[in-house]
């Protein structure tokens, strides 16, 4: 019966590690990026919002083109009386038509509109520009969302593999210091502090547990993937990710930000927007064209009546009302070119923020390779002090608990130079590029 139970047991142990064996994909930071591109939902909304503008656009342009208008009407007439009021009184009653048919077609073709056209023109293709620029700022935000997590997936995965590792020499010490405890070699309270530390790091395992499930989701929400699914960072591909030619000023931020870019796009949106306000100074001519065809049965009928001319519109009202349009417009202009002044100030804090911090991240990482190795060193001799009973279990867990942190340590901090480069790249506006996501 045990052996049965035990097989048992066995089996469904192998079909659960299969399974979870199965719903792991491994994902390469690139593959991840390009997918976030290609399906959250805020790059979709950035690309409608782009294509709003361009449909905004083509509608401003149409106002250069003629406008043409046909109309036309049919009408039946009840005992209509028609008095032609002649002097000469005619000897013959009028006909009585019964039905009358009415056709029209007008050609307008704007001229001159005090250069509002133009200039709305000017303005619609700056936003148009604007939108755009901000949709490759969204991409790109998007992309470094994604780098945050699959970096965060990757200490947490980490972690977990470290915190195993040691988990196993922790019970292996419980293992051996139970039957020392057995044999009154050494006292209960060392084997009590010896199972102490399994618990601990058991409740470290869960911890990491949990903060593995929780990126995950949020990992496979953004990418759009089956929240099932257990996406698994490979170490080798992510340390292959190449962090050489780092920005060391923040000239390129200044060339490159895409919401820097939006802003000056902006700029010069609104100075149209001023050309459009002073256009109401001017006035509008427009040539005109037109036929008409009339018919009202057994009376008269008219056909190939032709007309053109031109056509002028002046409202000399807005003269003087029109100056509060033009002070709102340079008004706004000049909002824009002041917050172009606070963001080209705060993207100059932010790149300088991020080369010290990716300053920073290279210089811990080399103190932390030679703390492990000190930990490392210093674990070899408190563990051969024990053994020959020159030291006490406390030692010997504080020294494995260093040890254990040291490593968890190292292995982060190669990961915060990658996380801190790519955040670097981003606040220079160089993140783009370095994925070749332009192409996407």
């Amino acid at each position: 019966m045990k052996i049965s139970q035990l097989m048992l047991f066995g089996i469904f142990f192998i079909g659960i590690s299969s399974i979870e064996a199965q719903e792991k994909t491994s994902l390469t930071l690139d593959e991840a990026v390009k997918l976030a591109w290609e399906k959250s939902n805020e790059v979709t909304l950035a690309n409608t919002k782009v294509n709003s503008k361009k449909y905004e656009l083509q509608t401003v342009k149409n106002n250069q083109y003629p406008d043409l208008k046909i109309s036309g009407q049919y009408q039946r007439l009840t005992k209509a009386s028609i008095d032609m009021h002649n002097d000469e009184a005619s000897a013959e009653p009028m006909a009585s038509p019964d039905r009358a048919m009415f056709g029209m077609a007008n050609l307008s073709l704007p001229i001159f509109s005090g250069f509002k056209i133009q200039s709305s023109i000017e303005a619609y293709d700056n936003l148009y520009e604007a939108e755009s620029a901000n949709a490759a700022k969204t991409k790109e935000d998007v992309a470094l969302r994604v780098i945050t997590y699959y970096t965060a997936l990757y200490k947490a995965q980490k972690t977990l593999d470290l915190l195993n590792e040691n988990q196993k020499q922790a019970q292996q010490r419980v293992t051996d210091f139970t039957e020392l405890e057995k044999n009154g070699i050494i006292p209960r309270n060392d084997l009590l502090k010896a199972q102490l530390l399994v618990s601990k790091t058991k409740l470290s395992i869960d911890e990491a547990n949990n903060n593995i499930n929780n990126i995950n989701f949020y990992l496979t929400t953004l990418l759009k993937l089956d929240p099932t699914v257990k996406l698994q960072v490979n170490e080798a591909d992510f340390f292959n990710l190449k962090t050489n030619n780092a920005p060391t000023s923040d000239a390129l931020a200044l060339e490159s930000r895409k919401d820097l870019e939006a802003i000056r796009f902006q700029q010069k949106a609104s100075e149209a927007n001023i050309k459009v306000a002073k256009s109401g100074y001017y006035p509008s001519l427009a040539l005109l064209g037109g036929y008409t065809a009339f018919d009202l049965k057994d009376f008269i009928t008219v056909k190939y009546a032709m007309n053109f001319g031109l056509g002028l519109t002046y409202d000399l009202s807005g003269i003087l009302k029109n100056s509060a349009h033009v002070r709102e417009a340079e008004s706004r202009a000049l909002e824009v070119k002041n917050t172009e002044a606070v963001m080209t100030d705060r993207i100059k804090v932010e790149v300088q923020k991020s080369i010290e911090d990716y300053s920073l991240a290279i210089n811990q990482s080399v103190v932390y390779d030679e703390a492990l190795k000190q930990a490392e060193e210093n674990y070899r001799l408190v563990k051969d002090k024990f053994d020959n009973g020159l030291s006490d279990t406390n030692d010997l867990v504080e020294a494995d608990v260093e040890q254990l942190n040291a490593k968890i340590n190292t292995a982060l901090s190669k990961a915060a130079i990658i996380q801190k480069y790519y955040e670097l790249l981003s606040v220079s506006g160089q993140l783009s590029q370095s994925f070749n996501l332009s192409k996407i």
